[in-house]
C-alpha cells in the first residue's frame, strides 16, 4: 500500500478555496472517516484538535489535458538525470526483467490512499453537517442581540465599497441640467459648424460668434465638472436587534450499577457529542447535566463525565429532578426545552408508573424533543427492556419522543445524526 501524504504549507490562505473545494469532491469519503475516527478516539479527546484523515486515492483525479502520443519526434527531459545525454542507448537492467514491485503487500493487494490532516473547526463543522435542535422557536423576545445589518437610506460620506453608483449619477445628472453644463452632442454640433465655416470662409461674422460661443462653453464645462462630491450617496446600514431563540437541554444519564463501564463510555461518547454539538451550533443554549442512580443530581460538567460514584436503579427521581429545574430556571413559555437521556434500561418494576406519569403530565407536555439512547452490551442487544417499553407506549401515543439503540462505538456516530438530522434531510 502506498501512503500520499498531502505537506504543503498554506500561507496566507493561498490554497484555503482548493481545500474547500477538495472537502466538498470527497465529502462521502472523508464523512466515513471521520465517523471511524470518533470510534476509536477517547471520549475526552473527541472535538479537541485535528485529525489524520486516510481516504482512497481513486476517484479524487481530476480531468486534465495531456499530449497525445501521436505521430513525430518528441523529446523531453527527466529530472534528475545525471548520467545520459541526448542519443544515448540505455542497456537493460541485467536479469532481462525490472526490478520494480520489491515490498509488495503480503496479502498481494492494496490501493494507494490520500492522506491528510483536517483543523479542529473543519473536524467539527464535518461532524455536525445539517444537524439542528428540532422545532426551535422564538418563545422569548424580551433580550435583543445585534446580530446583523440591514439598509437605512443614505448618507453622503462612507467606504468607497459601499458607494451607490445609481443615486450618485442621478444626482450628478440633475445638477448639470440645472446649471446648464454644456452637453457633449452641442458641443459635437458646434465644432462641426465651426470646421465646416472655417473651410467655405463664408459669413466670418457667424463663425466669430461660434467661436466665442464655444469658448464660453469650453469655461462653462471646467466650472461644472461631471461628478462634484456633493453627489456623492453612500449605501447606509444599521445594525438590527434580533430576537434570541433561548433553548436548553437536559441530559439524563444513568449511573446506577446495572451499567457497565462499556454502556457508560458509550452514554459519555453520546453526550460529548451532543454537547459540542451545542456549543459549536448555538450561542444562547443552557446545558444541565443530571446523573442518576436511586437519587438523582444536577451537577457540573466535569461531575457528569468523570465521576465514578454508582448505586440502585431508579428512572423516576432523574425526572424529578429535570421538573425541579424546570420549575425554579427555565418557565416554558420563555425557553425551548430538550432533553436527552441515555441508560441501559434497567429499572425497578414499581418505578414504571411515576415514570409513566412523570413523562405523560410533565416532561414531554413541555418538550419540544425528547431524545432516549439505550445502551446494551452485545449479548442483550435483542432484549426488551421494561423502560424501552414504557417510552414505545408513550411514541405510539404521538409524544415527541425519539428512542434509538446503541451497542458499540461505531453506532454513536449515525445514531448521533439520524436524531438531529431535519426530517426534510433524511433519506
Amino acid at each position: 500500500m502506498v501512503n500520499i501524504v498531502d505537506r504543503r504549507l498554506n500561507p496566507k490562505d493561498k490554497s484555503l478555496a482548493n481545500r474547500q473545494r477538495f472537502i466538498g469532491r470527497a465529502r462521502r469519503q472523508i464523512l466515513d472517516a471521520v465517523r471511524d475516527v470518533s470510534a476509536r478516539r477517547k471520549v475526552a479527546d473527541i472535538g479537541q484538535g485535528g485529525e489524520e484523515i486516510s481516504i482512497p486515492a481513486d476517484g479524487l483525479q481530476e480531468p486534465g489535458f495531456r499530449k497525445g502520443s501521436g505521430k513525430g519526434l518528441r523529446r523531453h527531459v527527466v529530472p534528475g538525470n545525471k548520467q545520459y545525454v541526448a542519443g544515448d542507448a540505455i542497456a537493460r537492467p541485467e536479469g532481462g526483467q525490472g526490478q520494480g514491485g520489491r515490498g509488495g503487500s503480503p496479502q498481494g493487494e492494496g490501493e494507494d490512499v490520500f492522506q491528510f490532516t483536517v483543523s479542529r473547526d473543519e473536524f467539527l463543522d464535518l461532524f455536525f453537517e445539517n444537524l439542528e435542535l428540532p422545532d426551535l422557536v422564538r418563545t422569548q423576545l424580551t433580550k435583543v442581540e445585534h446580530q446583523g445589518l440591514q439598509r437605512a437610506g443614505y448618507s453622503v460620506s462612507g467606504s468607497p465599497s459601499n458607494l451607490n453608483l445609481a443615486r450618485t449619477m442621478r444626482n450628478s445628472l440633475s445638477r448639470r441640467l440645472a446649471l446648464k453644463r454644456p452637453r457633449r452632442e452641442e458641443t459635437r454640433v458646434l465644432d462641426e459648424e465651426i470646421d465646416r465655416l472655417e473651410r467655405s470662409g463664408k459669413d466670418p461674422e457667424r463663425l466669430r460668434a461660434l467661436i466665442k460661443l464655444r469658448e464660453e462653453q469650453i469655461v462653462r464645462a471646467k466650472r461644472i465638472p461631471y461628478i462634484d462630491p456633493i453627489d456623492l450617496r453612500y449605501n447606509r446600514f444599521d445594525p438590527v436587534p434580533k430576537p434570541i431563540s433561548q433553548a436548553v437541554m437536559f441530559c439524563l444519564m444513568d449511573v446506577s450499577g446495572s451499567m457497565t463501564e462499556d454502556m457508560k463510555d458509550l452514554a459519555k461518547r453520546f453526550f460529548m457529542l451532543l454537547y459540542l454539538f451545542l456549543q459549536r451550533r448555538y450561542q444562547h443554549v443552557d446545558i444541565v447535566f443530571i446523573r442518576h442512580t436511586h437519587i438523582a443530581q444536577e451537577v457540573d460538567e466535569d461531575t457528569f463525565f468523570y465521576s465514578r460514584e454508582t448505586g440502585g436503579t431508579l428512572v423516576s427521581p432523574a425526572l424529578e429532578e429535570m421538573e425541579r429545574v424546570l420549575r425554579e430556571r427555565y418557565d416554558p413559555a420563555d425557553w425551548n426545552i430538550y432533553a436527552a437521556q441515555a441508560s441501559d434500561g434497567d429499572n425497578t418494576p414499581a418505578d414504571n408508573p411515576a415514570v409513566v406519569e412523570m413523562m405523560e403530565s410533565v416532561i414531554l407536555p413541555v418538550c419540544r424533543y425528547f431524545a432516549y439512547i439505550e445502551v446494551a452490551e452485545e449479548r442483550g442487544w435483542e432484549m426488551t427492556t421494561d423502560l424501552w417499553q414504557v417510552y414505545e407506549r408513550l411514541v405510539k401515543a404521538g409524544r415527541p419522543l425519539a428512542m434509538r439503540k446503541v451497542k458499540s462505538r461505531a453506532d454513536i456516530f449515525p445514531v448521533f445524526r439520524d436524531l438531529f438530522t431535519p426530517v426534510e434531510l433524511r433519506r
